[in-house]
């Protein structure tokens, strides 16, 4: 309940998050609001690069093609691409932000030097390194993008644990003898997941632009005629 009150009174987070809700209902339903579901993937070389109109919105690609019913469809091999990203990217990136923020000492340096050495370098050419030194593939392009894409969400977890944890809040749970677990999991991750939602809404964004353009290089999208926002 508090996360929930909380996220309620953040509106870029609630933005984000219909935002986010919109495409995935694109996603589940755009077989049937689709215009022409079932020539996405056929060819119709009479009505090619076709100008919008009332039967094409968007026009027609070079093979004929309903521009508006590919996007539509595409929309789910994106998500799925962007979501699993940015979820595995979460999982690793927030519970190490937790770690470091509320942590003092070596094991907190250790974890901001490592995020300081990602943040440093391209992510899409640490991506392209990491897929290289793997088997070429789908999954491997989405296990590069995650790891170059977490410590964004460890640098941010970070900063507001770090300005929580001084909360008088934090200093009543440990005069009662609340665990160190309690505290970071129950009390200070519900009050910093507000920018982490909004970071995770411009993460899929950024995932799908640039796992078009990395997935295409590498040959490992989605396989020609099948749509894809790429």
């Amino acid at each position: 309940m508090l996360m929930a009150r909380k996220f309620a009174r953040d509106l870029p987070a609630l933005l984000g998050l219909v935002i986010v809700l919109s495409a995935v209902i694109i996603a589940v339903i755009g077989p049937w609001i689709a215009p022409h579901p079932g020539d996405v993937v056929a060819s119709h070389l009479l009505q090619r690069l076709k100008p919008p109109s009332a039967g094409f919105p968007f026009g027609t690609d070079n093979l004929g093609r309903d521009i508006l019913s590919r996007v539509i469809l595409g929309t789910r091999g994106a998500l799925r691409s962007a979501l699993a990203v940015v979820a595995l990217a979460t999982l690793i990136g927030v519970p190490l932000g937790l770690i470091a923020g509320y942590t003092q000492g070596w094991l907190s340096e250790i974890i901001m030097r490592v995020t300081d050495v990602f943040l440093s370098l391209p992510q899409l050419v640490l991506a392209l390194a990491l897929a290289q030194l793997l088997r070429p593939s789908l999954e491997t392009a989405m296990i590069a993008l995650a790891l170059t894409y977490w410590p964004f969400f460890t640098r941010l977890v970070f900063a507001e644990t770090r300005r929580l944890q001084a909360s008088l809040f934090v200093d009543a749970l440990r005069g009662i003898g609340a665990s160190s677990t309690r505290i970071l999991f129950i009390h200070i991750l519900p009050n910093a997941i507000s920018p982490v939602i909004v970071r995770a809404t411009i993460g899929l964004g950024f995932t799908i632009l640039v796992g078009g353009g990395f997935l295409g290089f590498l040959g490992v999208g989605a396989t020609p005629p099948q749509p894809d926002w790429a």
